[in-house]
């Protein structure tokens, strides 16, 4: 009998992810594993399972697929087999237990190789870098130290002393974890024995006590880009804590926070001050030197200008680290009442009030605006 397709097999199309083939795996292996079926019906659940079966371990496997992609059946002859006598299920999956593993092994924390030496990627590390406005709009590089679990050096990660090796658990068999079944309901726990390392060291390393990491202290250049803002994370990729059992380390993320700057606020891509001018200047108008990140620039104030007023300096802001057009220099004049006056000065200034008085609204406009305002509110209330 000619052999059906395995993606019609599994019921997948043939562009199907590996995670949609293991899922329809799982779920055909349950219907017809032969555990869950008797009778005639049990004998074709075996058919259909040793099908099923025979369909993943070939399409699960990258080489596999690709060569039953190119030449059929033909491509991966002998590569799989359903194995199996007439007397029981042999090659085609053992007990429903396997199974049973196999399709929830990862709900209850599975997935370790069976007898091998369980490799364990390390933990992520966070530092906080605290930077200034300069340094973060330019960029720049910053050396940090920080306490970290890294591989120890006298036995390369594999906690036994030098010139010996772990032995798989004799408890778990090197997978970390015990099975406890009860019907066809199972459970995993971490192994009592090695604690989920899936090894046992029978003599330690004296550096890392069997632990095969040690704590240290490292130093690290962190190169800042250019634009950076309170908030942003720098990815040191593999500067985490190391591994346990010779397992990839784990990454160190930067957190950048700007410090608040004596001038100025950021607001994304701008930079915004308030800049104090004499009330002589916003009344006749001048020029004024404002500060810039790269240096000072020239201000133009009209004549008249009102407290507030916001003016804008083109480019003289932040070009963002993402991209993107550089930002604007925002400055808020306030206009600065005079303190401290002498008597020359004070009388200077009631003749200067003397003379604004008579002009009125031509002077003061927004003033003689809420003036009437008021003269109005207090008539329509009576008072």
């Amino acid at each position: 009998m000619s052999k059906r397709d395995y993606y019609e097999v599994l019921g997948v199309s043939r562009t199907a992810t590996s995670v949609e083939i293991k899922k329809a795996y799982r779920k055909l292996a349950m219907k017809y594993h032969p555990d869950r079926n008797s009778g005639e019906d049990g004998e074709q659940a075996e058919i259909r399972f040793k099908e099923v079966k025979l369909a993943y371990e070939v399409l699960s496997d990258d080489q596999k697929r690709a060569a039953y992609d190119q030449f059929g059946h033909a491509g991966v002859e002998g590569a799989a087999g359903m194995g199996g006598g007439a007397g029981g299920f042999g090659g085609a999956g053992g007990s429903f237990s396997d199974i049973f593993g196999d399709v929830f092994g990862d709900i209850f924390g599975g997935g370790g190789g069976r007898g091998g030496h369980r490799h364990q990627r390390g933990a992520d590390m966070g530092y906080n870098l605290e930077l200034s406005l300069e340094d973060a709009v330019k960029g720049t590089t910053v050396k940090i130290r920080i306490p970290a679990q890294v591989t120890c050096d006298a036995c390369g990660g594999s906690g036994a002393k030098k010139g010996t090796s772990p032995k798989p658990c004799t408890t778990c068999g090197g997978s970390g974890q015990v099975r406890m079944q009860q019907g066809f309901f199972i459970a995993q726990q971490t192994c009592p024995t090695c604690h989920g390392r899936g090894v046992q060291i029978d003599d330690p390393c004296p550096a890392c006590h069997g632990q095969g990491r040690i704590q240290k202290h490292k130093t690290l250049s962190v190169k800042v880009p250019a634009g950076v803002d309170s908030g942003d994370r720098i990815r040191l990729a593999g500067e985490g804590e190391a591994g346990e059992n010779g397992g990839p380390a784990g990454d160190l993320y930067v957190q950048i926070h700007v410090k608040p700057h004596p001038i100025f606020e950021r607001d994304d891509a701008n930079l915004y001050c308030e800049v104090p001018i004499p009330f002589t200047t916003a009344a006749l108008g001048g020029e004024l030197e404002v500060p810039t990140l790269e240096g000072k620039v020239k201000l133009k104030v009209p004549a008249g200008t009102q407290t507030g007023k916001l003016f804008r300096i083109r480019g003289k802001g932040i070009k963002p680290v993402r991209g993107g057009s550089v930002g604007d220099l925002l400055c808020k004049v306030v206009v600065e009442t005079p303190i401290n006056l002498n008597d020359e000065q004070k009388e200077l200034l009631e003749k200067l009030e003397s003379s604004l008085q008579g002009g009125g609204r031509k002077h003061s406009p927004n003033a003689s605006s809420w003036l009437d305002g008021v003269k109005s509110f207090f008539k329509e209330m009576g008072f």
